[in-house]
């Protein structure tokens, strides 16, 4: 029972942080979609990971540690606005320069930490998060941020165009990696929006949202059980979790389509 409580107590947080990322990236996701720059958040990522290691290797942060969030976002922020500026041009070299960037990024944050002792694990931390060890002061600072971001996104999306979406993306972007990593950003904007593509009216986001956070809750409390890494085991939780919403999607069209064919059936042998 001891063992039970000290679970729930580590796993909650971990839980927050899972709703705070669910809440942002499944509208974000669905945009992402939209637009057709799939690969535009692992982009974002690495480069506000890239500017968070930057800060902390040339020593930004040393004695403020919000310079490193400052250095990171706008980054992230400078990085969106200049892939903005691609927009125009045709998709597949769209997502071509989207992938150099991810590469130059990545590779780059691999270059300042070559001769760090702990750079390995910092990477590691950078890709696959540590959700479990959110506290509750980022949390707050998190949540504040999201919400801004959600606001100004449903509010003003329709006024100032498309360019607004990629500077909230990236702030989004930043502040998520560091609580749950490059791969979880990825998977709970991608899965979630693919799994409800073929859902139409009022309740499309709201089966997103139930697809990314049942697959946040199973995933940690599996993890907890079977003692695996929580990113990981979350991540295929959203798949599968993203596979069975997509599945129930196409039975309900299916049976949308077969009702008014039965209907016109039994008008006819009347």
């Amino acid at each position: 029972m001891e063992t039970f409580w000290l679970q729930v107590d580590v796993l909650w947080p971990a839980m927050l942080a899972g709703l705070l990322v669910v809440a942002t990236h499944v509208p974000l996701g669905q945009e992402v979609l939209r637009r057709g720059i799939i690969f535009l958040d692992l982009a974002i990522a690495q480069i506000a990971g890239l500017g968070l290691i930057a800060a902390s290797t040339f020593g930004m942060d040393e004695h403020l540690p919000v310079i490193g969030q400052i250095v990171a976002i706008g980054t992230a922020i400078a990085a969106s606005l200049l892939l903005y500026r691609l927009r125009k041009r045709d998709p597949k070299e769209q997502e071509a320069l989207i992938g150099v960037a991810f590469v130059l990024a990545a590779t780059g944050s691999i270059l300042l930490l070559a001769s760090d002792p702990h750079g390995g694990e910092r990477l590691r931390d950078l890709l696959v998060g540590q959700i479990l060890w959110t506290n509750t002061a980022q949390l707050l600072w998190t949540g504040v941020v999201y919400v801004c971001v959600l606001s100004v996104w449903f509010r003003l999306q329709s006024q100032q165009g498309g360019w607004l979406f990629y500077p909230l993306f990236a702030v989004a972007i930043t502040l998520s990696t560091q609580l749950v990593g490059v791969y979880l950003v990825f998977a709970t904007l991608i899965i979630p929006a693919l799994a409800v593509r073929r859902l139409q009216g009022r309740h499309v986001l709201v089966w997103a949202y139930v697809t990314g956070l049942a697959a946040y809750l199973v995933g940690l409390i599996v993890s907890a059980w079977r003692d695996w890494p929580s990113g990981a085991t979350i991540a295929w939780c959203l798949a599968l979790m993203g596979m069975a919403c997509y599945g129930l999607s196409l039975l309900s069209r299916r049976s949308e389509r077969e009702a008014p064919s039965m209907a016109e059936a039994d008008a006819g042998t009347r």
